[in-house]
């Protein structure tokens, strides 16, 4: 009845102010944006949403009743005006121009699509300083820098290089001196300080990210310091099994809920290698030969203790017998390391391990968490691998799957339940990125490091 209430109160005059209080998680099916404000967003009320569509190629929403949704120049809150409105037609020039100075991958309209709505929701999420946000809500409102350097790359890909350097300068300003970042951080580069151990995957997806940038023909000698300091860490840190420590990883969860507590979970390994190896192919552009040398040989002692440790067990996510399959088992595959026999039967099996039965998948045999939602990053990972090792069906059969399960406004969820209904945050910035790099590689293959 509420609802109700206030969407007739909305729509009973022109230019209302949207009231903009809390609304549960999953309520809410994308972000409100618009000209000069796209650093200024919201979340879009659900009795708003029915009926409605965003305006092709922007973040501006076109009503059931044919007037315009959006935040305009200048306002902080979202409010309802004529479609004819200037403002209206200035947001909406705005976010085209942008998508325009840049590349929407997909080799379909509905791929591209798909595309240019992750883009927009995207630029969304990331301030002018580059504090890009897993999501608008609550928990999710922070910068991880694994998360980050994705985006980072997603808009790297597209054409968006100057959005792409801004968020590897925050994450270079908010670097520790001793080369870590901390698991999150507020949008003014601030670590929060909530308990949550360091997750050292984190250092590996910035350095693959910074090195994709300096492929990409930029400048990145002011994110060197940030390198050396991260890949130092990383070489130094190998242990006498010549793996890195252990840590939490993208799973978000105490090491002591592992099945093999003591030793790191591939979901650290795995990004920990990547960014040696992207690391010393930097070094080595930069004429840093010693640092080259070292972190190249840094990743070969990496990659043989990956195979000795993980490898007789098929690649689980703790390097045990019978260990438990995780999607983290793409990270080893392309694009982030070289195509192999091996790793391919790898990522098969997890994935059919995986997979539920309407399609989408867990994030590991393990996962702790519901048993039935299937979780779009991990879904968009065995897309990226797929498109990157040359299974372009299966690649286009997962993003197949992603686009079918979107909000009614078209958005990726973090999560799908079992009736096929998106659920918690929506966009979730990982997801977006992974969708746009495994578009984008199904016809432009990413350059690998090593």
């Amino acid at each position: 009845m509420v609802p109700a209430l206030i969407a007739a109160a909305l729509t009973a005059t022109c230019g209302a102010t949207i009231p903009r209080g809390p609304l549960p998680a999953w309520r809410s099916p994308g972000l409100i944006g618009g000209l000069g404000s796209r650093y200024t967003t919201s979340a879009v009320d659900p009795a708003l949403a029915v009926g409605a569509s965003y305006l092709p190629h922007s973040s501006v929403i076109a009503l059931r009743d044919g007037r315009a949704l959006l935040i305009p120049s200048g306002s902080e809150t979202p409010q309802i005006l004529p479609m004819r409105d200037p403002q209206v037609t200035a947001a909406v020039h705005s976010d085209r121009s942008w998508l325009a100075s840049g590349q929407i991958p997909g080799r379909t309209a509905a791929e591209r699509d798909m595309a240019a709505r992750a883009l927009l929701d995207l630029r969304l999420l990331t301030g002018p300083n580059g504090a890009s946000a897993a999501s608008w809500f609550g928990s999710w409102n922070y910068v991880w820098p694994r998360d980050a350097a994705f985006t980072a790359a997603a808009f790297m890909v597209t054409g968006h290089v100057a959005e792409a350097r801004r968020i590897l300068r925050f994450l270079s300003e908010a670097q520790n001196h001793d080369g870590l970042w901390a698991a999150r951080y507020n949008a003014d580069g601030t670590a929060v300080a909530d308990g949550r151990r360091i997750q050292l995957d984190g250092l590996g997806w910035v350095l693959w990210s910074t090195w994709l940038l300096h492929e990409t023909g930029s400048d990145t000698g002011d994110l060197w310091p940030m390198v050396r300091q991260a890949a130092d860490r990383m070489s130094r840190s190998l242990g006498r099994d010549r793996l890195p420590p252990v840590s939490s990883d993208y799973f978000e969860r105490s090491p002591a809920g592992e099945q093999a507590p003591h030793r790191p979970t591939l979901g650290v390994s795995a990004p920990i290698l990547a960014g040696l190896r992207a690391a010393a192919a930097l070094a080595a552009d930069r004429g840093a030969t010693d640092r080259a040398r070292r972190w190249r040989a840094a990743a070969r002692r990496l990659s043989a203790a990956i195979t000795r440790w993980y490898g007789p067990y098929g690649y689980p996510r703790s390097p045990v017998r019978n260990g438990n399959l995780d999607a983290s088992v793409t990270f080893l595959a392309p694009p982030f390391a070289p195509p192999s026999a091996e790793m391919d039967t790898a990522v098969l099996s997890a994935a059919s391990k995986l997979r539920l039965p309407d399609g989408g998948v867990l994030p590991g045999q393990n996962w702790p968490g519901g048993r039935t939602e299937a979780w779009t990053p991990e879904t968009a990972m065995f897309a990226l691998a797929a498109a990157a090792s040359g299974r372009s069906a299966e690649a286009t059969g997962w993003l197949d799957w992603l686009r079918a399960h979107r909000t009614s406004l078209g958005v990726l969820p973090e999560k799908v339940d079992d009736h096929g209904r998106p659920s918690s945050v929506a966009p979730l910035g990982w997801t977006d990125s992974l969708v746009l790099l495994a578009l984008h590689t199904l016809d432009h293959q990413l350059p690998r490091a090593g």
